[in-house]
C-alpha cells in the first residue's frame, strides 16, 4: 500500500507568497470558531432552561457532532459540484439561520433541531475550506499551513468560552447565539475575498460529457486501501484526542476539584497547545507525518494512563500538560494527511470520506469512556482509552505517511522502475 503521492498545485513553479492567502484562509475560520467556542458550553444550559433534564441536555450537545457526522460525506458531494466558495458561503448562511433559530427558541425541539442543522453547517464549512487548502498551498508548506490552521480554531475555541461569560452577565444566555449568528455572517462575508480556485476544473468536467459522474461510493471503492489504513489511525487519532476532553473535566470533578480550578487547567492545557501549533507542522514539513503522528498518539496516551494515579491539582495539571503537548503537537494532522492522500479527481468526495472516519473517531472515544465508565469506574475508562492510544500509535508507525509499511512500498516502487 503506498498512499497516493499528491501533485502541487496550480502556480507553483514561482515563488509561493503567504500573504494573498492569510485573509481567506484563516480569517473565516477564526470568526467561526469564535461563535463556535462561544456557543458550545452553553447549548447544555440552554436546554436545561428550556426544561430539559440534565441527560437530555446531554443529547442536545451530542446532536452537534451528531450533525457533522452526517454532514461529512454530503458536504464532499456539494463543494465538488458547486465548487469550495460556494459550499462555504452556503454553509455559513445556515449557520446564521440556524443561531438565529435557537437565540428565538421557545421549544426543546426547536433548539435541538437548530444545533443539529448547526452541525451539518459546520461539516460543509470545514469540508470546504479543507479542499479549498489542499489546492491552494503547496505540498512544501502544507503541514505548517494546516497545522496553523487548526491553531487558528484552537485560539477561537479558547476565546470563544470567555465572550460567553460576558455576553450571559452582561445581556442573556440567548444572546450567545445570537452572536454566534454574527460571527457566522461575517465569515460569510469575508469568504467572498476567496478565488475560486477548482473553477477550471468544474467546467473541464461538465465539458467531458462522456466522462463518469464521480461520486463517492466510486470514490470510496477507488481509494479503500488508503481509508482502510490511513484512515484508520485518523480516526483513532480523533478517539484519542476527544477522549481526553471527556475524561479529563469528569476526573477533575471526581477529585472534588472546584470548577475554576478545572478551567484553570484546561487554559493553561490549551496555551501549551497553541505554542507547539507551528512546530509540529515544521516537523512534519521537514522529517514527515509520521514524526509527529505516533509521538501525539503515544503522548495521549501516556497521559490518559497517568491519570488514574492523580489526586491533586497539580498532578492531574502536569498530566494534563503531557496531553496537550501531544495535541498541540498535532495540530493539523488529520487535515494534512489528508489532503496528502486526496487524490486531485474526486478531492472533495474523498474529503468527506477523510472527515467521515475522523468524526467518527470523534464520537467513539467519549462513546467507549462511557460504556467502560458505565460497567466499571473512570479510571479503568481512562485505562482502556490508553491501550486504544497504544494501538493507534502501532497503526500509524506502519501505515502513516513515512511509516513501516509506506517506505516499503516506496522502495518495492522504486526498484519496479529500474531498467532491469
Amino acid at each position: 500500500m503506498q498512499t497516493p503521492s499528491p501533485p502541487e498545485p496550480p502556480g507553483t513553479s514561482v515563488a509561493f507568497r503567504w500573504r494573498p492567502i492569510l485573509l481567506p484562509a484563516y480569517g473565516p475560520t477564526a470568526l467561526a470558531s469564535l461563535g463556535y467556542g462561544a456557543v458550545t458550553p452553553m447549548i447544555a444550559l440552554a436546554a436545561i432552561a428550556l426544561g430539559a433534564s440534565a441527560a437530555t441536555a446531554a443529547v442536545v450537545v451530542t446532536l452537534l457532532a451528531c450533525g457533522q457526522l452526517v454532514g461529512d460525506l454530503p458536504a464532499g458531494a456539494l463543494a465538488a459540484k458547486f465548487g469550495e466558495r460556494r459550499a462555504l458561503l452556503a454553509a455559513a448562511a445556515v449557520d446564521v439561520a440556524a443561531m438565529t433559530t435557537a437565540y428565538l427558541a421557545q421549544s426543546l425541539w426547536l433548539l435541538a433541531l437548530a444545533v443539529f442543522v448547526d452541525g451539518m453547517s459546520a461539516s460543509v464549512f470545514n469540508l470546504a475550506r479543507h479542499a479549498w487548502m489542499t489546492v491552494a498551498i503547496p505540498l512544501r508548506y502544507r503541514a505548517r499551513a494546516l497545522s496553523s490552521l487548526g491553531g487558528t480554531f484552537r485560539v477561537g475555541l479558547f476565546i470563544g468560552p470567555f465572550v460567553a461569560a460576558w455576553l450571559v452577565s452582561a445581556f442573556s444566555l440567548q444572546a450567545v447565539f445570537l452572536f454566534a449568528a454574527g460571527t457566522g455572517l461575517a465569515a460569510g462575508l469575508l469568504t467572498l475575498t476567496m478565488p475560486d480556485l477548482t473553477a477550471d476544473e468544474r467546467t473541464a468536467g461538465k465539458r467531458e460529457h462522456r466522462a463518469p459522474r464521480v461520486t463517492i461510493a466510486a470514490v470510496v471503492r477507488q481509494h479503500w486501501s488508503v481509508l482502510a489504513t490511513v484512515g484508520v489511525g485518523v480516526l483513532l487519532i480523533s478517539a484519542a484526542r476527544q477522549s481526553r476532553q471527556t475524561i479529563l473535566p469528569l476526573w477533575s470533578e471526581a477529585q472534588q476539584l472546584h470548577p475554576s480550578t478545572i478551567s484553570v487547567i484546561f487554559g493553561i492545557a490549551a496555551g501549551i497547545e497553541l505554542l507547539l501549533v507551528y512546530p509540529g507542522g515544521a516537523v512534519m514539513d521537514r522529517f514527515g507525518r509520521v514524526f509527529v503522528a505516533v509521538p501525539a498518539v503515544l503522548l495521549m496516551g501516556l497521559g490518559l494512563l497517568l491519570l488514574p494515579l492523580t489526586h491533586t491539582a497539580i498532578a492531574i495539571a502536569v498530566v494534563a500538560g503531557v496531553m496537550a503537548v501531544g495535541n498541540g503537537l498535532s495540530s493539523g494532522i488529520v487535515l494534512t494527511m489528508g489532503s496528502d492522500a486526496a487524490p486531485t479527481v474526486g478531492r472533495a468526495q474523498f474529503l468527506g470520506a477523510w472527515r467521515f472516519l475522523a468524526d467518527t473517531g470523534g464520537l467513539a472515544g467519549p462513546g467507549l469512556i462511557a460504556a467502560v465508565t458505565a460497567l466499571a469506574a473512570l479510571g479503568p475508562a481512562a485505562v482502556a482509552m490508553a491501550a486504544v492510544c497504544g494501538l493507534g500509535a502501532g497503526w500509524l508507525a506502519v501505515f502513516a505517511p513515512g511509516g513501516r509499511r509506506s517506505r516499503r512500498a516506496v522502495a518495492t516502487a522504486g526498484s519496479r522502475r529500474r531498467p532491469g
